[in-house]
């Protein structure tokens, strides 16, 4: 495909007149600050999110999933490619899968499907995925899950681990985002789906640390595609955090990260470092809103908006918990603006 920003100026256009619809720094202040979850759903609820909160029904969850949904529809509406939204729902399509296989899996020994858990998010419809995966044709199913979920039940049934299952189908996934990413051709969505892969594969690599992994168990873990290649991480699973900074100084997620420190407390280090990596993929893209006809306009949006979304749960959430503001704030994702 060649390239089509000449394209994307009426999209450009759209995607201004919806930023007014994003929450700003003062709505996030009021939510902050509410009293309890209740006074946060109500400013909530003065917003587009009310959209998807039925009256006297504020599961929050419900109308952050719907506005969402209302957001990815409506870019499929008037987005030249389509396959710029297809890279935000992918994940969504993967999650579904792993929602449905565990759930086959349970059903053998007797237990129940968890149907709830599933999202309507994703690109392929909810009902058409689970009726293929509980039939078994899979070759309906994009994205290389035709391959892979066979593979994946192969495995189960050999060695019945559920780590090994996911760890294939989470490579499936980045190679399918990282495949989507090339055949749009534009430099900037590439480079925003590598930044992808490297924050994944240093979450990961963090985790695999706490549990004591060494470099060749932690190599199976990482992903290919991103600008750091997993035999440089790899590695670094032994050292301490606070020198993987000096390491991957010569790459942008490394310096990213730069600013987390490590002060002993593993999950206060797992947020910290995961928001500096999603705030990382915000930058990757954030230029774009400078071009009144750059395809990565519509990158920058839906990250801003999946951002807003995890936002808006990291406040509600504090609220049931009754959690520091200060805490709060220092969990909070950069947004659009």
């Amino acid at each position: 495909m060649v390239s089509r920003s000449g394209s994307y100026g009426y999209a450009v256009a759209r995607i201004r007149a919806m930023e007014r619809l994003l929450l700003d720094a003062s709505q996030f202040q009021r939510m902050m600050e509410a009293d309890g979850p209740d006074e946060a759903l109500k400013v909530l609820s003065e917003t587009n999110y009310a959209r998807g909160m039925a009256e006297g029904d504020w599961r929050f969850d419900s109308a952050l999933e719907a506005e969402l949904c209302a957001t990815f529809d409506e870019f499929t509406g008037f987005v030249p490619d389509r396959e710029l939204i297809d890279v935000f729902r992918v994940p969504y399509d993967f999650h579904n899968v792993k929602v449905l296989m565990k759930g086959g899996f349970k059903a053998r020994s007797g237990g129940k499907r968890r149907y709830d858990l599933l999202t309507r998010l994703g690109s392929v419809p909810v009902d058409d995925l689970a009726s293929k995966m509980e039939s078994e044709e899979y070759g309906w199913l994009p994205y290389g899950l035709s391959q892979t979920i066979p593979a994946c039940m192969a495995a189960w049934d050999q060695n019945k681990d559920a780590v090994e299952v996911e760890r294939m189908l989470d490579r499936c996934m980045f190679a399918s985002i990282l495949s989507i990413a090339g055949r749009v051709n534009e430099p900037g969505v590439l480079k925003w789906a590598r930044a992808k892969v490297d924050s994944e594969n240093l979450r990961n690599l963090l985790r695999m640390k706490r549990f004591g992994f060494d470099a060749s168990s932690a190599a199976a873990f990482l992903h290919e595609g991103g600008a750091i290649a997993p035999s440089a991480l790899a590695p670094l699973v032994s050292e301490q955090f606070d020198g993987w900074r000096r390491v991957l100084g010569y790459s942008e997620a490394g310096l990213a990260i730069s600013s987390v420190q490590d002060e002993g407390d593993f999950e206060k280090l797992m947020v910290a470092l995961e928001r500096a990596l999603d705030d990382y993929c915000s930058s990757v893209v954030a230029k774009a809103r400078y071009s009144s006809d750059s395809p990565e306009n519509v990158l920058a949006y839906l990250w801003g908006k999946e951002m807003e979304v995890k936002n808006i749960r990291t406040i509600l959430v504090s609220k049931g918990t009754r959690a520091d503001i200060g805490e709060v704030r220092g969990m909070m994702r950069r947004g659009y603006y």
